[in-house]
């Protein structure tokens, strides 16, 4: 077996397909290096090695329905969605519990995943075996034994997901521009 172009995870790598419902959420995950997940409806299991981000149809029509994007994950921890997004203090679920997943720089794959079919997707694990190989969503998907290995790691990591800690704000934040800045509630214009 060859082995996977360095901007892939490591086989053995537990990885979480998730959601990108909007290109907005994606400049927040490049730029910021977080993701967020609502508490309610989050998997069992966020104490990951990799995301994969999955983009909806809200994204351009070459970029939609596929998976471009992977990155690392450093941590998470549970908080407000009114502390992530503090430019909405307002919005309907301002109060409510959101997971935010710390991640490192964004990668892009070196051929995007396609969805075909499967166009409506929530979360899905996989390895990083799987998302090395994949040409479709489908192909991410876990059988036979490698499903009962990443079976018996996720309640494994269930069991320590407490021993995860968030990582510090990526360094060079100031050198954004002032409408994120604002966004992200740090400067008032």
């Amino acid at each position: 077996m060859s082995e996977a172009p360095s901007n892939y995870p490591p086989p053995t790598a537990l990885v979480l397909v998730a959601v990108v419902p909007s290109p907005r959420d994606l400049e927040i995950a490049r730029v910021l290096g977080w993701y967020r997940i609502p508490l309610k409806s989050a998997p069992k299991v966020i104490a990951v090695d990799y995301l994969a981000f999955y983009q909806t149809a809200a994204f351009s029509p070459d970029e939609r329905w596929r998976i471009n994007y992977i990155a690392p994950v450093y941590g998470h921890e549970l908080t407000l969605r009114r502390e992530l997004l503090r430019n909405e203090p307002n919005h309907p679920r301002a109060g409510e519990e959101y997971y935010k997943i710390q991640i490192g720089p964004l990668q892009r794959l070196p051929q995007p995943i396609v969805a075909e079919n499967w166009r409506r997707l929530t979360f899905l694990y996989t390895t990083g075996e799987l998302l090395s190989r994949a040409h479709r969503l489908q192909d991410l998907a876990l059988e036979g034994e490698e499903r009962v290995l990443v079976w018996r790691s996720l309640r494994e990591r269930a069991a320590h997901q407490h021993t995860y800690n968030a990582a510090t704000l990526p360094e060079g934040i100031s050198n954004l521009d002032a409408v994120m800045l604002e966004f992200l509630g740090l400067i008032n214009l």
